[in-house]
């Protein structure tokens, strides 16, 4: 069996939900992600293609001399009208509609946004291809919050309303016993 963990993203600055923006990392991601990583050794990396995960596992990479795989399915889930919207904002104004999408993401999800069943199954189907491709090495994947959070509930066996009290803040690591395929 594999050992993967999952590293969230440095900070970014933004206080939004950013979802699918592809935004870089502020210097203070990447001093996260620097410390997160130090005196930790992976045979490979997968990472989400957007930026503020890529970037850094590019870095990694080259300084490590590690294979990299950037996979699109590891990008964040997409928060329809709600992405870039001020957190604060949201709670503001929607904050019914906020506190019921985080009790029931799969029944209340924000408007125009990604079906979260099609979320979960593009990331289940990207970490079934890490495991596939990896018996015996310990790989790390780069993604984001919502991504580990929904990642996490699979391999848990807990429901998808749990994700709001998972606890992964910028630049964490969270090892993941996934079923090998």
């Amino acid at each position: 069996m594999s050992t993967i963990e999952l590293l969230r993203h440095g900070d970014t600055g933004q206080r939004s939900y950013r979802g699918q923006l592809d935004d870089p990392l502020s210097e203070v991601g990447w001093v996260q992600l620097r410390e997160a990583v130090k005196d930790r050794q992976w045979d490979a990396v997968v990472s989400s293609s957007l930026r503020r995960c890529a970037d850094f596992a590019a870095e990694l990479c080259a300084a490590r001399q590690l294979p990299l795989r950037l996979d699109a399915r590891l990008a964040e889930y997409h928060f329809g009208r709600w992405q870039g919207i001020a957190i604060e904002e949201l709670a503001e104004q929607h904050s019914d509609a906020l506190g019921r999408f985080w009790r029931d993401p799969v029944r209340y999800p924000p408007p125009d946004a990604e079906p979260f069943d099609a979320f979960r199954q593009r990331l289940c189907e990207a970490l079934d291809t890490v495991a596939y491709g990896s018996a015996g090495r310990r790989v790390l994947v780069v993604t984001h919050g919502g991504a580990i959070r929904l990642l996490r509930c699979v391999a848990e066996s807990r429901g998808f309303g749990d994700m709001a009290g998972i606890d992964v803040p910028h630049a964490s690591l969270h090892r993941l016993a996934w079923p090998s395929v």
